[in-house]
């Protein structure tokens, strides 16, 4: 009997737990990465690559720092505002070009 209760009473204990509201991001989905107030790396410059080939890229000279970021490549997780990013998506072609 005394199992019976614990067990109908678990529920209600695990419920207390839940978390509630839009405060937090969906599980398994990455936390927004920060968002720089101006464009401190010059990325707008470059919104142009969006949809290019790697090839582009390679003929290109880019600000000291900057990370070209392939698909699996590790990089750091580190956010500099300054630092301007381009990374490839799976077809060698420009995803996105940010800073960070």
């Amino acid at each position: 009997m005394k199992h019976i209760l614990i067990l109908l009473a678990l529920p209600v204990l695990l419920s207390a737990c839940a978390v509630q509201g839009t405060d937090m991001p969906p599980l398994g989905l990455p936390e927004a990465e920060p968002v720089a107030e101006t464009d401190t790396c010059g990325a707008a410059r470059f919104a142009f690559l969006v949809g290019q080939p790697k090839s582009v890229v390679d003929g290109m000279t880019f600000p000291s720092g900057t990370r070209v970021i392939l698909p699996g490549m590790a990089v750091t997780m580190d956010y500099r505002e300054e630092r301007l990013n381009v990374l490839l998506d799976g077809n060698a072609a420009v995803e996105r070009v940010y800073c960070g």
